[in-house]
């Protein structure tokens, strides 16, 4: 009866100690948590509230609208280019085919046939999966040539890939509708509701974009959270592994084959869905969109957010969407910006933008190799040790 009454005394004090030290860790699977401190838990779902809400008439334009949907769609692709890139080291340059590739993908399986394209006019929840299978499928294929390489020689593979791949597009006129022509994405329709037009629900008349903006955001946790508990288990391990060493890896056990051909896969399937929601925001695509600056703009958005993290692929797309925006706006009061191309200046908008990328790349590198997510992991731990702030 004593050692009963003992180790309930024991446990009650083990729950105040824990409830007096929210940042002690007693268990590995609490360790391994997503939100394993209440403080995560507030803040995310405060954020939930605000994506909620923000797309109501009377907080955001109907282009501001668009720009956030732009944002949720490059974090999709940008977890998927951290997947293979971030948490399992294998540089690529060719982010770009695969999603140029589900771009074509959805706009053949969802697209309607014409005098010179081929279409099948399904609805969305059959274009979407398949505009994530089909890169995926070609990714796993591509997989074993490039595993066979790393450093700058799978960097220059997945750059030769990317080329080959502008040029299919620019061939198969059928399918893309050439160079300079394009075609219309994938109508975002399910049971023949349109996700993209303008609606009244529970007699609130909603913008053209909200629905399609919800959906996005939907995408975006559902499948960040999957990329998350992915990294959490023996596989984003292995990943690890492979990025930190893979000759290491390999004598452990880690089939680096598998491992990496996984990561090509699922980094495909991640671009080719992206790919596909971001025709539908951009309306017509051609083949000159998927081409090398695409890809270092999403090698932006894992570098300046934060190599490795989830959460910093989504500050990173954030960064990357919103800053030319941003740079738009001020340029006509900074001196020597052109506004406009052919109006007087040292510099066009488009120029100062792409030497701002550069140098931010080579700034993060250089001094927060962790991008913003490292940032924000400085001031939080400032804070938390304030005032003992040495």
């Amino acid at each position: 009866m004593s050692a009963l009454r003992g180790r309930d005394t024991g446990a009650r004090a083990s729950r105040a100690g824990l409830r007096g030290r929210p940042g002690l860790v007693t268990d590995y699977a609490r360790d391994q948590a997503i939100w394993n401190t209440p403080a995560k838990k507030a803040w995310t779902l405060a954020l939930v509230v605000v994506v909620l809400a923000s797309p109501a008439p009377m907080y955001l334009s109907r282009d501001l609208t668009s720009l956030l949907t732009t944002v949720f769609i490059y974090a999709i692709g940008g977890i998927g280019l951290n997947l293979v890139t971030g948490y399992a080291g294998q540089v690529s340059l060719g982010h770009a085919f695969f999603l140029g590739l589900g771009a074509y993908t959805a706009a053949f399986f969802g697209g309607e046939s014409t005098a010179t394209l081929h279409g099948l006019g399904l609805e969305l929840w059959v274009w979407l999966p398949m505009a994530g299978i089909v890169p995926a499928v070609v990714g796993f294929a591509v997989a074993p040539l490039a595993a066979r390489v790393r450093g700058l020689y799978l960097a220059i593979l997945t750059l030769g890939l990317l080329f080959v791949g502008e040029h299919v597009f620019k061939e198969a006129r059928s399918f893309t509708g050439g160079a300079g022509i394009g075609r219309a994405p994938a109508e975002p329709v399910i049971g023949g509701f349109d996700l993209y037009a303008r609606h009244t629900v529970l007699g609130v008349e909603l913008p053209r974009e909200t629905l399609f903006y919800y959906l996005c955001f939907a995408l975006l946790i559902v499948l960040g959270v999957a990329a998350r508990n992915l990294a959490r288990t023996k596989t984003g391990r292995a990943f690890a592994a492979v990025r930190d060493r893979d000759v290491a890896a390999e004598i452990m056990g880690v089939p680096l084959l598998k491992t990496k051909t996984l990561a090509f896969t699922l980094s495909s399937f991640y671009a080719g869905i992206a790919g596909a929601l971001l025709t539908v925001v951009w309306g017509r695509t051609t083949p000159e969109n998927w081409n090398l600056f695409l890809s270092v703009e999403f090698l932006a958005v894992i570098l300046i957010g934060g190599v490795a993290t989830i959460s910093g692929s989504i500050m990173g797309a954030a960064f990357v969407v919103l800053m030319p925006r941003l740079v738009e706006s001020l340029a006509p009061h900074v001196p020597l910006i052109a506004g406009r191309v052919g109006e007087p200046g040292l510099l066009t908008v488009f120029q100062l933008q792409g030497m701002l990328f550069g140098a931010l790349i080579v700034a993060f590198l250089v001094l927060e190799p962790r991008g913003l997510f490292g940032l924000w992991l400085r001031v939080r731990n400032y804070w938390k040790a304030w005032p003992f702030s040495y």
